[in-house]
């Protein structure tokens, strides 16, 4: 099955036009699509199925609850599929039973253990002012997105834990967020801000057969090793911002096959 992944193309103030791989059979947007939610009106009337995980900035200057809602009926009208903690199952041309699961996966700052998670919050705050997003009435600062981020895990753990049983023949799983320090970006390096991109899912990682995500603005294609089974893939491919130089090289029609 051949997956066309787009993020991070920061629609809001960047020039894009999506155009679709003929070959793929399905198409996810990882998130940071636009923060205005207009330009997904783009990718209505794709030739294949649009699942959508969202990014931070979608929910951007919003009450992120009535965000959720807003954009899971906007992509219902276009006749996307956004999972948030929700599980997808599809199949392939080829027969292939996939198991998809989706979720923005916020950021729980212990990227680099709960010693240092303290210093990560502080430097999340940044982050945080920019977005400028609440939750009934309150602001949505570090530690609600550290709330909202376990339970994301929490979630995924507890999905990834579950037997095929024959009822699907690989698992999909689709973040915003970075899985692993793996998926930091090298111009940053290990630094309190980077768990803000990143979490430390290593160990759910090799659960999946696929996983894909975005949020870092540099693209990432790597391999973890599962013991007498075919490595994991994980795979970030975003545009970024063409001010900082990020999208020399980008391949808007690269797919990735599980």
């Amino acid at each position: 099955m051949k997956l066309q992944l787009l993020s991070d193309l920061h629609l809001e103030t960047e020039r894009f036009d999506p155009e679709p791989v003929p070959e793929a059979e399905l198409l996810v947007l990882a998130g940071d699509i636009d923060s205005t939610w207009e330009a997904y009106e783009r990718f209505a009337g794709w030739p294949v199925p649009v699942v959508v995980v969202a990014g931070n900035h979608e929910y951007d200057g919003r009450d992120v609850d009535a965000a959720q809602a807003g954009l899971r009926a906007m992509c219902a009208r276009l006749g996307f599929t956004l999972l948030e903690r929700e599980v997808l199952h599809l199949t392939a041309a080829s027969g292939l039973r996939v198991r998809v699961l989706g979720t923005t996966r916020w950021s729980d700052f212990d990227l680099f253990g709960p010693v240092r998670r303290p210093r990560a919050l502080r430097a999340a705050e940044y982050f945080m002012r920019v977005m400028d997003s609440q939750r009934q009435g309150r602001p949505f600062d570090a530690l609600a997105v550290r709330e909202e981020a376990l339970a994301c895990r929490d979630w995924l753990e507890q999905a990834l834990s579950q037997a095929a049983q024959g009822r699907w023949d690989k698992t999909l799983v689709i973040t915003h967020f970075g899985p692993s320090v793996r998926s930091a970006d090298p111009r940053y390096g290990a630094q309190p801000g980077t768990a803000s991109f990143c979490n430390a899912d290593d160990d759910l990682i090799t659960r999946a057969d696929l996983w894909l995500h975005g949020h870092v603005h540099c693209r990432h294609d790597y391999l973890c090793p599962r013991p007498a089974r075919p490595p994991t893939r994980v795979v970030c491919n975003p545009l970024g911002l063409a001010v900082k130089g990020e999208q020399d090289g980008y391949d808007p029609l690269r797919t990735v096959e599980l």
